[in-house]
């Protein structure tokens, strides 16, 4: 009893220590504590998980949707998560029954770890370690999501992705790959979402390009044309006062 009290404890350390790590804007464990509501779905996440792998559904439920109802975060109490677990917002994160999550995983606001269908078993991602998923991504399936990857804002995953890639767009497609940071033979949590490739940002650059160049060369044509047209004017009324004349 006194060792799984003290391990909670460590863990609820752990969980503290995270958000300063993570988010710039915390300035007290107090404020962590009581205005951090992604602190608060964690917290009661491992509660229902306790008790529903002892079997204690209804009340792991109930605890989860209550839990839901003042974070806004819906976290079923069937999914595993590991250490280092940080929420930075959190509304509208929804994490399914067979969803698994690695060691320091940063999930921003309007994130779906979600199934695809009504199978049965397990029908939602396992994420693995040092993963950044940026706000409104949706993973969707039973498939893995390397270590070290990075999701951007609003994107569609619907298969598996290799460790140190980074991914974006719907659906989302591997833009970056053993892009992982590695500073001393540890691994830097990467935060920095925004700073993701754009691939139908780059095709609508390069197009805008095209049209600049084209619309140059129209000019230059029409303008030549111009000059022409004075000279294919002038050998035409030759031509004409020579045809004349001939008769």
């Amino acid at each position: 009893m006194f060792s799984a009290l003290k391990n909670a404890f460590s863990t609820l350390k752990e969980d503290v220590k995270v958000v300063f790590e993570r988010d710039p804007a915390a300035r007290s464990v107090l404020e962590v504590i009581f205005c951090y509501p992604g602190f608060h779905a964690i917290l009661s996440h491992r509660i229902a998980h306790f008790l529903y792998e002892r079997k204690f559904y209804f009340l792991a439920r109930l605890i989860s949707h209550i839990s839901r109802f003042f974070t806004g975060i819906e976290i079923h109490p069937g999914a595993r998560i590991g250490k280092g677990f940080f929420i930075d917002h959190g509304s509208g994160i929804v994490i399914g029954e067979t969803a698994e999550i690695g060691d320091n995983v940063t999930l921003y606001q309007g994130v779906t770890l979600g199934g695809t269908g009504k199978e049965k078993g397990k029908r939602h991602p396992t994420v693995g370690n040092n993963v950044t998923i940026s706000a409104g991504a949706k993973v969707l399936g039973s498939f893995t999501v390397g270590d070290n990857v990075k999701i951007g804002g609003g994107s569609v995953v619907l298969k598996s992705v290799p460790p140190n890639c980074t991914v974006v767009g719907v659906p989302g497609k591997i833009v970056v790959r053993d892009g992982a940071k590695v500073e001393d033979g540890k691994i830097e949590v990467d935060l920095e979402h925004h700073m993701l490739p754009d691939p139908v940002s780059d095709a609508l650059e390069a197009m805008q390009r095209k049209i600049e160049e084209l619309e140059k060369r129209l000019e230059f044509f029409e303008r030549n044309d111009g000059q022409n047209e004075d000279i294919q004017y002038s050998d035409w009324k030759k031509r004409r006062t020579a045809n004349i004349k001939s008769l």
